[in-house]
């Protein structure tokens, strides 16, 4: 059997993914009403029903033909640990460990490195203090190129640390500037503005991309699809893909959604009132995809 770890891509049929059920990151209702003030969440989520909505997600997954692994139930880690993609970075050398911005998920990477490593997925290196890197800043153009957003959750140092420790997996990693936005408390990422559909189609918020980044993703022949206004804050730009072309998003992006199905693109959609509004997580923070392939 081959390596069955590598995901220096974003769009690529997903074989393995890591996630973390609510069950186990909320634990109770108590815990969710405690920490959701203190975590800067819009809401307080409902335990039950964040349950329910994020199996029908493992549904999608499943149904797409992915291998779901779950992460245990750990009292060091946050409600913030139903988002799994941020903590690490998954290259096709193994597991980089994030540390992370948001001083709150700054447990997270070490849990999931005790379990990558029980499940024999090398790790490769994590980023040192004062570098900082999240998993939601890095977008993969091609298996030789990525992306990372420079902002409040990732910065230069991280970003020097990753281009290290991928070393020859790569041949480039650019920098690309995040605005100041709503300010430090809120997540804003690389990947709350642009989403890969397929090797040759991104989907993007451009009014928070820079141009000259915007220009590059031209240049390389990647059509763009745009968010509208009106659909940002209801993350209609989080949208993951688990092959080229057939993605899952949060209900209630009707435009996005017809954009995107315009472009021949099959979109399946769950409810994110709970799982992914409120603690500023879709379907791309909600998973940690860990191998992709094609094969």
């Amino acid at each position: 059997m081959g390596q069955k770890f590598g995901c220096q891509n974003m769009v690529d049929p997903i074989q393995r993914v890591l996630m973390k059920h609510p069950k186990d990151a909320y634990q109770n209702q108590a815990k969710v009403k405690e920490q959701s003030p203190q975590l800067h969440y819009f809401g307080v989520p409902n335990f039950e029903k964040a349950q329910t909505d994020y199996e029908k997600l493992v549904a999608f997954l499943k149904s797409a033909g992915a291998e779901i692994h779950f992460l245990p139930a750990d009292d060091s880690t946050s409600l913030d640990s139903v988002y799994t993609h941020d903590p690490c970075v998954i290259s096709n050398g193994g597991v980089i460990l994030c540390t992370m911005g948001k001083d709150a998920r700054v447990p997270e990477s070490k849990a999931m490195a005790s379990y990558f490593e029980s499940i024999d997925v090398p790790i490769l290196g994590r980023i040192e203090s004062p570098g900082t890197l999240e998993g939601g800043d890095v977008v993969w153009i091609n298996e030789r190129t990525v992306a990372v957003g420079e902002g409040y959750r990732s910065n230069a140092e991280g970003i020097r640390q990753f281009k290290n420790l991928l070393g020859n997996h790569v041949n480039d990693v650019i920098s690309v500037p995040l605005p100041h936005w709503t300010g430090p408390d809120d997540c804003l990422h690389l990947m709350s503005n642009v989403s890969p559909i397929d090797h040759d189609l991104f989907l993007v918020y451009s009014r928070l991309l820079p141009v000259s980044f915007r220009q590059y993703l031209l240049s390389r022949q990647i059509k763009l699809i745009e968010v509208p206004d009106e659909e940002y804050d209801s993350m209609g730009c989080n949208v993951l893909a688990v092959a080229p072309r057939k993605v899952i998003m949060i209900e209630g992006n009707p435009i996005t959604q017809k954009r995107l199905e315009t472009e021949g693109v099959d979109v399946q959609t769950y409810n994110g009132t709970e799982i992914s509004i409120k603690g500023s997580g879709g379907p791309t923070c909600l998973t940690r995809p860990f191998f992709r392939s094609n094969q």
